[in-house]
């Protein structure tokens, strides 16, 4: 499965170092079209736009769309270009790829299996996932793991059970009672690790332990958000956790006091039309640039995710339907 993430837009680290100059416009545009080439199920094309992104920058790229064309590769029916991209990944000692879970769990992958390439790629993976972990709480990481498998597992169905039985079904219903008895579960053991550690670092629980801590407390109710604010601030300041997912957080807790979102990072839906749309933001005009600040890619290709297009005018219209729409 491609790594374009819908939860968080975080900035990955190049494979390789290089200036981004008058070639970063060409080698986004690439990437989005590979994507949306991917999407269409259309592989070999989507493949051939990695390349070309790539090109524009010497063979470099960042590390998840480089994942990304071995995932169009490998469905394309091109081995030999899929593992040039994963063993670059896994071996390249600035990013040393580590995710076994995902990687061994990934069906785009799944024709690479019988390759005997296969069993010395994830070898490497599992080595540097191993020397990564060496110096983790591994008790702190198998608990956080076991969070983030539930907290994300249920929320992926989402879609899913909606478009089997419907928005409004008994089995939507369940789903979402699911999830909420889930997050309760979750909280109590995020609150005790918060509370007795404080917000813990990669270097202590791992990345995805780090970003467990984030999207549990992302997930919970607003005077939980309220009092973990403060502490997340300063875990970002310390440098253990991300300003990306502080943003996300910040616009969340905003709603939740009745004001305006600063990141357009929370997404609503119209229950009479089912169509999504960006909630109230302040100063759209400028909502890229503060999301810039912080690490988090253009609005237009977030909003992407759910289908959507981004019209400064657009949302304000929306904004206004929906403030008569209440008043009616």
């Amino acid at each position: 499965m491609h790594l374009k993430t819908l939860i968080l837009c975080t900035i990955a680290l190049l494979c390789g170092t290089f200036t981004f100059g008058q070639n970063q416009q060409q080698y986004a545009a690439y990437v989005e079209e590979a994507w949306a080439l991917y999407q269409s199920e259309d592989y070999q094309a989507s493949a051939e736009k990695y390349s070309m992104a790539f090109d524009q920058l010497g063979g470099k790229a960042f590390p998840d769309d480089r994942y990304n064309a071995a995932c169009s590769y490998a469905l394309a029916g091109v081995p030999d270009s899929a593992f040039y991209h994963l063993f670059y990944l896994a071996e390249h000692p600035r990013v040393k790829y580590k995710d076994l879970d995902h990687i061994t769990t990934d069906s785009d992958l799944e024709s690479l299996y019988p390759d005997e390439r296969w069993g010395a790629l994830i070898s490497i993976v599992a080595t540097n996932k191993e020397e990564y972990e060496k110096d983790l709480d591994k008790t702190l990481v198998a608990i956080l793991d076991t969070v983030y498998q539930t907290d994300q597992g249920y929320r992926r169905q989402i879609r899913e059970v909606e478009e089997e039985y419907g928005r409004d079904s008994e089995e939507m219903q369940a789903h979402w009672k699911l999830i909420s008895e889930t997050d309760s579960i979750n909280l109590i053991k995020v609150r005790a690790i918060l509370d007795e550690r404080g917000w813990l670092g990669p270097e202590v629980v791992g990345d995805q332990g780090n970003s467990t801590l984030f999207l549990v407390i992302q997930h919970a109710d607003h005077e939980t958000q309220l009092k973990y604010l403060p502490m997340m601030r300063e875990a970002v300041q310390a440098g253990n956790a991300r300003a990306s997912s502080l943003a996300l957080l910040e616009d969340r807790v905003a709603l939740g006091q009745g004001k305006q979102q600063i990141y357009g990072s929370q997404i609503g839906r119209d229950r009479e039309s089912g169509e999504y749309y960006v909630l109230p933001l302040a100063e759209p005009e400028k909502v890229n640039e503060r999301r810039a600040e912080v690490g988090l890619g253009p609005i237009e290709d977030y909003v992407s995710n759910w289908g959507m297009s981004w019209d400064v005018e657009e949302h304000k219209r929306k904004m206004k339907e929906l403030e008569a729409r209440e008043k009616d």
